[in-house]
């Protein structure tokens, strides 16, 4: 795997989503939570619905829902934050809040204003806690962004993808440049501290100069944050219905009519050769270029994935770190984390298991909040292994000081691996740190998917899309 292909899926989660079962019995809550500290939890909020269907999104999302099904899932969210609060001891303390899906400002204005009325009731200080919310262009309204504002948001991230209209559609996301610029002047004339734009490499038809292009208008507008993602074709999302493989110069392969898209990648995907496979090649290219962009243009890299503007001070609310467990979701979607438990409730793509599970989600009496539902148990080991991917895919790497402190081990003794990183130049040692390289960070796509345990690998495998 560590020789394959360097887009191999994106571990933003460990274990992955695909790991976990059904748990049986259905723990209580009460007990889940009984021994974690709860006085500094990150909140995460989960609105499944989305005006559109982005061709590479493998989201638990549904697009434009009827009014009635969205009013139903408020009112249904105010029943499940209020049992789980009292399973957390009757107001928990909220260091920070996000709300994704979706797109939560699919939502009114109206609706948005009781969303984040939910959210206080629960126990979050709004506008006291870093607070971050993800928006779309045809989403990011005058209305709905002044209820942001006014509730405190401290981020808005909005995914712009490509700032020219045919790489847009090639992506499967149809979206106007006009849309595009009116929604990111909306967000700035709200003074929201920060704003993220995403945009995607590896796109069909999309060269050298295009990219540079979205870069610069990107750039444009000063963003706080910038993530740069690979595409990705999953299965069950449009363009995974429409799959061609790419020209080394990232446009259809000769013959093939459509330039949308490139090869089939399940999560933790395929083999071949790094280098070998045209798109790969395309992808690597432009990552490196848009990193270096990034970086002349006065940005701090923070992941393969996320750049930080460099003149912005450092993030000085209580520390909330994809290493660390104490993250509590509500919503169909949403997952929470604990030391030994991470849950949630069913996870699908195909269209037909999404509603049906949002359906079943509106369904369930109030009692049915008070169980974990679907999961995956962390033993000793998991828990290493976790510290270890999460810590070691951020740029500043992972502490082996923090690392002995927490689990009475060296991370070179538990990890043999890191050697092998080392050995390629992949990894160095850095201020007492273990960091990947340039080399090794732009293969945290692979290398997240390397260290993945056998067990979880096993439980991944058996997962059927759907």
């Amino acid at each position: 795997m560590i020789d394959g292909s360097p887009y191999q899926g994106y571990l933003y989660a460990y274990p992955h989503k695909t790991a976990y079962r059904p748990l049986r019995p259905r723990p209580a809550l009460r007990d889940v939570w009984s021994a974690e500290p709860t006085d500094a939890l990150m909140l995460y909020l989960h609105l499944p619905f989305c005006e559109m269907r982005c061709g590479f999104c493998n989201l638990f999302t549904r697009a434009n829902p009827p009014a009635e099904q969205v009013r139903a899932y408020l009112d249904q969210l105010r029943r499940q934050a209020t049992r789980v609060r009292e399973a957390l001891g009757g107001r928990p303390g909220i260091a920070r809040l996000a709300v994704g899906g979706g797109t939560p400002t699919y939502l009114t204005a109206g609706e948005l204003t009781e969303m984040f009325d939910i959210v206080a009731d629960f126990g979050a200080p709004l506008g006291a806690v870093p607070t971050a919310v993800e928006t779309s262009p045809a989403t990011a309204t005058d209305d709905r962004i002044a209820v942001l504002a006014e509730r405190g948001t401290t981020r808005v991230s909005i995914g712009v993808q490509s700032f020219l209209d045919a790489e847009a559609h090639a992506a499967g996301r149809p979206q106007k440049r006009a849309e595009v610029e009116r929604a990111l002047a909306t967000i700035r004339a709200h003074d929201i501290p920060v704003l993220n734009l995403d945009l995607i490499y590896g796109i069909g038809g999309q060269t050298a100069r295009t990219w540079a292009y979205s870069l610069d208008a990107a750039l444009a507008w000063r963003p706080e944050e910038v993530f740069l993602y690979p595409l990705y074709v999953r299965p069950l999302t449009g363009l995974g219905r429409r799959v061609l493989p790419l020209s080394a110069a990232g446009g259809p392969a000769p013959g093939g009519p459509d330039p949308a898209v490139g090869g089939p990648d399940p999560d933790f995907g395929g083999p071949g050769a790094a280098g070998e496979d045209p798109w790969d090649a395309q992808r690597l290219a432009l990552y490196r270029q848009g990193r270096d962009h990034l970086r002349a243009a006065g940005y701090r890299q923070l992941s393969m994935r996320h750049f930080r503007r460099a003149d912005l001070p450092d993030d000085d609310a209580p520390d909330y770190s994809c290493q660390d467990d104490g993250m509590v979701g509500l919503g169909c979607g949403a997952r929470s984390y604990t030391a030994d438990l991470h849950y949630s409730f069913d996870y699908a793509v195909g269209i037909g298991q999404v509603r049906a599970i949002i359906d079943d989600y509106l369904r369930r009496p109030a009692v049915d909040f008070d169980h974990a539902e679907v999961g995956f148990r962390l033993d000793g080991t998991e828990k290493r292994r976790r510290w270890l991917v999460k810590s070691l895919l951020r740029a500043e790497g992972l502490d082996p000081a923090a690392y002995r402190d927490r689990f009475a081990a060296d991370p070179g003794d538990d990890f043999p691996q890191l050697d092998l990183l080392a050995g390629r130049g992949w990894l160095r040692r850095d201020a007492g740190r273990l960091a990947l390289t340039d080399a090794g960070l732009e293969r945290s796509d692979a290398i997240g998917p390397w260290l993945v345990s056998g067990p979880v690998r096993a439980a991944m495998a058996e997962h059927v899309p759907r």
